[in-house]
């Protein structure tokens, strides 16, 4: 049985291949057409993946998509009702988008198969796509689920227990109680794009002083005994889905926003720290409620609120829960794969076969397709044998690197497939990086990958972390060690790096170990800000070339500025 899985209602458009209930190939729209967080149809995603696949369109046996816009009308008209000046809005947003994101997709559809003769289109509720989606690809066999984002069809949260094909449903929030437009609200605040940029008010939080607006904070949101959220929403705006999302008493409360390329201050900072505090606590109080209810030893989290990897971070250490999985495409992306799995599992009751432990699943090219690349652009590159002891003496003279090798990992984090490297021990890298690399606020910090073997001596962190989505303390007494992966608060970022899964990337970063004592590199996204991060070595010599790297590993080649 082969399934395509899609996401492309909202922003982040995604494709997948699942076979006999295997995850075959998967790659957002946006590393094809250089469109960051598109919300484009996944034409090329999906022509990839079937590339990938070694399939065709007349191999496709079912469609998942990861919407069903039926889902919750009537809830949404009662809304519309209770709030007449929303209506419009709505209109435009609700009503008019999803018919023109139906008529985009039959279109495809019609222009490839035979109406009659087609695969079969599944529809399938989002937060099932997000939640059961990633619960039947996580190595649980039993967990509490929660689901966290802006909306789906309507709903925000999603709360709820899986054992083997089984998920009961305990309870959802819906708009306009949503803890991810809460955040949205706060992203925008702090001069941030919203729905796009709220990593950069997570690495903004620490700089702040939570304790100066905790208390307004704590009153705007609050969870009821039974695990829904409630906003007081005389804050905000985004309810009525138009204009700012900040309402004139947030601005009353918490000061004047800061302009996007106006300076931070200090209360913009503390604004930041009490909502991502509250966040924490809000999401920490459902958990707890979850535990009581399940009494699971394992959480299952998805949706685009669980890319906050501080919150992540604390449900690991504070939480009832052992551990916590979270999909390396925990947001939109990760639901064309929550949408076949669904199908697959949920629907179907087949047997689950697969767990989702590998984000490597998109295009890697040979290294005479890398060669063809360099020669095209007239450059001059050098090839070696070994391209991990090469790298590593790179890093340890603190150049900073591109680093281009196998297959493209899935979602927003680089995981040492498309990353820039360097040697967190150089105390002005962080600066360096964001100043003369990626173009961005000096403030934003740097995430640190480390062996499997080793990380324990360098990091608090009890648990596994190969998708850099649980932030942890970097340990005290080796913060001066690691100065450009070490926040202000003693944070970091962590990738736990198994040789098993990544071979290369593990060896890079225990030759760099073997040289400094210190088996721990820098590793942020290969692109500058504003762009996905690079697909295709055309991708990587045009980035290399861009900004101030200082060299490029590119396969077994090697050019250096």
């Amino acid at each position: 049985m082969i399934i395509l899985g899609l996401n492309y209602y909202f922003h982040d458009s995604t494709a997948c291949i699942v076979k006999d209930g295997k995850l075959i190939a998967a790659i957002e729209e946006e590393r094809l057409n250089r469109d960051k967080h598109t919300q484009a149809f996944p034409e090329l995603a999906i022509k990839r993946c079937l590339k990938l696949a070694g399939l065709t369109f007349d191999d496709i046996d079912h469609i998942a998509v990861s919407i069903k816009p039926t889902t919750h009308w009537f809830k949404k008209s009662i809304y519309v009702l209770r709030h007449l000046k929303s209506f419009v809005p709505f209109m435009g947003h609700h009503v008019v988008n999803s018919y023109a994101k139906q008529r985009r997709f039959w279109i495809w559809y019609n222009g490839n198969w035979n109406k009659d003769k087609g695969p079969k289109v599944h529809f399938i509720e989002h937060h099932l796509t997000h939640v059961a989606g990633t619960f039947f690809v996580s190595p649980y066999k039993e967990a509490a689920l929660l689901g966290i984002d802006g909306s789906g069809e309507w709903a925000t949260t999603w709360l709820g227990y899986g054992k083997e094909n089984t998920i009961e449903k305990y309870g959802e929030s819906f708009f306009p109680h949503s803890f991810g437009s809460f955040y949205e609200a706060v992203t925008e605040f702090c001069g941030f794009k919203p729905n796009y940029d709220e990593g950069k008010t997570m690495g903004l939080a620490p700089m702040g002083n939570s304790e100066i607006f905790i208390k307004q904070v704590r009153d705007i949101v609050k969870v009821t005994p039974e695990g829904q959220v409630r906003i007081d929403l005389s804050y905000f705006n985004y309810q009525h889905i138009v204009g700012k999302r900040c309402s004139n008493k947030f601005y009353k409360t918490f000061g004047e926003p800061r302009m996007p390329d106006g300076p931070f201050m200090q209360y913009h900072m503390d604004v930041a720290a009490a909502f991502q505090r509250v966040l924490e606590e809000r999401v920490l109080e459902i958990c707890s409620i979850l535990h009581s209810k399940t009494k699971a030893d394992y959480l299952v989290i998805s949706g685009g609120v669980s890319l906050n990897s501080v919150m992540n971070g604390k449900i690991v250490r504070e939480s009832p829960f052992k551990d916590v999985y979270v999909m390396p495409a925990a947001g939109d992306n990760g639901t064309a794969i929550g949408a076949a799995y669904y199908l697959y599992n949920g629907i179907f009751k087949k047997t689950r076969n697969y767990v989702h432990d590998n984000p490597y699943l998109s295009t890697s090219y040979t290294n005479e397709e890398i060669k063809a690349a360099i020669d095209r652009a007239k450059l001059k590159a050098e090839y070696v044998e070994d391209i991990g002891e090469v790298a590593a003496q790179l890093l340890e003279q603190g150049k900073i690197i591109g680093w281009f090798q196998g297959t493209m990992e899935i979602g927003p984090r680089a995981l040492g497939s498309r990353s820039i490297l360097a040697n967190p021990a150089f105390p002005q890298m962080k600066d360096k990086i964001n100043a003369q690399v990626k173009f961005r606020e000096a403030y934003r910090p740097f995430a640190p990958s480390a062996t499997l073997e080793s990380y324990k001596e360098y990091f608090d962190l009890e648990v596994e972390d190969p998708f850099m989505l649980k932030v942890c303390n970097v340990l005290k007494d080796k913060q001066h060690i690691l100065p450009a992966i070490t926040h202000v608060d003693g944070s970091a970022r962590l990738q736990t790096v198994d040789k098993n899964i990544h071979p290369l990337y593990h060896d890079v970063i225990t030759k760099l170990g073997l040289k400094t004592g210190v088996p721990v590199v820098l590793n942020t996204s290969f692109n500058v800000q504003g762009e996905p991060v690079v697909e295709s070595p055309f991708d990587a010599l045009r980035c290399f070339y861009s900004n101030g790297l200082d060299a490029l590993c590119i396969g077994n080649y090697v050019i250096e500025k």
